[in-house]
């Protein structure tokens, strides 16, 4: 099989962010008086979305619409100003995307992050390097491991799904490409771990960014 592109999530597998997402979210806590949590715990918490970070963030006692809504809202100010304090690619990243553009692989982006700060941080990270899309979550874009995000990258590169590689960090990562008929590759540098990508359908493992170029060759 001939692989034509690639699919990248992007938190904890183009990009470290776990730092500025557990400091804005710790920020929103402090505010209304709830415990904050230290910021490997937020490894658990991220991949799903916004209302599922700050509903797992919260107390269980706190837990309602009210308070998720509320400290959603919150949260969408503060990382909307600190997202890039800290946030940095992984190493390794831009020189596989070197890479890919050489070998002629189209690249795109898919996150569970919001459209509008998914954009931002990937031309404020990664001015020169070309993506064919970069797509966040949003309206009639439903959050992974719906697939209709991904297919719809693959729509507008057209290439067929089976010609895809999705690679992620997580669990919801790997079950979407598997919905979409993708080929799910787990990324072992960010928030999860081996045992959850195995046990989710990784089909390929990555220890770095550079081994993904030899399974494109």
């Amino acid at each position: 099989m001939r692989y034509k592109g690639v699919i990248f999530d992007l938190d904890g597998t183009l990009v470290n962010s776990l730092e500025d997402i557990a400091d804005s979210m710790n920020t929103v806590l402090k505010r209304y008086g709830f415990p904050t949590h230290d910021a490997d715990a937020y490894k658990a918490f991220v991949g799903r979305g916004m209302t599922n970070l700050v509903t797992r963030a919260l107390p269980e006692d706190a837990q309602d619409e009210v308070w998720i809504a509320l400290c959603r809202d919150a949260l969408l100010d503060e990382y909307g100003v600190n997202y890039l304090k800290k946030t940095r690619p992984y190493d390794g990243i831009i020189d596989l995307l070197t890479v890919l553009s050489r070998m002629n692989i189209e690249r795109a982006v898919f996150s569970n992050k919001i459209d509008h700060l998914t954009k931002k941080i990937m031309a404020e990270l990664f001015p020169h390097c070309h993506f064919g899309i970069v797509l966040g979550s949003g309206p009639g874009l439903p959050e992974k491991p719906d697939s209709k995000g991904v297919l719809a990258i693959s729509d507008h590169l057209k290439i067929a799904p089976e010609n895809l590689i999705y690679v992620g960090d997580s669990d919801v990562d790997m079950q979407t490409a598997r919905n979409a008929g993708m080929i799910p590759a787990g990324a072992l540098w960010g928030f999860r771990t081996k045992e959850e990508l195995i046990s989710n359908g990784a089909q390929y493992l990555l220890d770095h960014p550079m081994d993904l170029a030899p399974i494109l060759q």
